[in-house]
């Protein structure tokens, strides 16, 4: 793709925003981790046999429990406040 086309391909990208990118911003990681908490049970699980492992996955999957409550109260603050 030529210099020209992407240039015409991006051109309004960013023009309509639903949200402030901070709030775009808490909502994409709250998702992303949200797909990672969805998936370290089965890390837990095909670790059987490997507790150190198992004992590794268990602390991520808490700290990412952690993480994501204060994302949504993050959220549900600026939402309240109307800064949404």
């Amino acid at each position: 793709m030529s210099l020209e086309a992407y240039q015409k391909e991006v051109a309004h990208m960013g023009e309509s925003r639903g949200v402030k990118d901070h709030d775009h911003d808490m909502i994409h990681d709250l998702s992303r981790r949200l797909d990672a908490l969805w998936r370290y049970d089965q890390y837990i699980d095909n670790a059987q046999g490997y507790k150190s492992v198992q004992a590794f996955w268990e602390k991520v999957k808490q700290q990412e429990k952690d993480n994501v409550k204060e994302l949504k109260k993050l959220l549900s603050e600026h939402i309240k406040l109307g800064d949404f």
